[in-house]
């Protein structure tokens, strides 16, 4: 078995996403705690990889964070631009700028 083969099988395998499921809990839990005594965006980017960890390994968190972003479209535009998502760029051919 190849390393990169390894690596596949034990990321998907079902304790390694629990595990990585009571961290991204952990992450968001102490998200506040860490953010009083540091400077500002700290308390965020912590939350943000804790609740990445969560909505990537488990089906209720997705589907309750699918259901609040359609409800509250304005959620859903910040947390696709925070992430910089390639499903909400624009194509290539808008992003250049126009010689001429």
């Amino acid at each position: 078995m190849t390393r990169a083969r390894f690596l596949e099988t034990l990321i998907r395998s079902e304790p390694f996403r629990v595990l990585q499921l009571f961290v991204g809990a952990l992450l968001m839990l102490a998200a506040p705690v860490v953010a009083i005594p540091t400077p500002p965006p700290t308390g965020i980017v912590i939350f943000a990889f804790g609740l990445a960890l969560v909505l990537r390994n488990s089906r209720w968190a997705r589907r309750r964070y699918v259901r609040y972003t359609r409800r509250y479209p304005r959620v859903q535009r910040a947390v696709n631009f925070g992430l910089r998502r390639k499903s909400k760029r624009k194509p290539a051919a808008l992003d250049t700028p126009k010689t001429g």
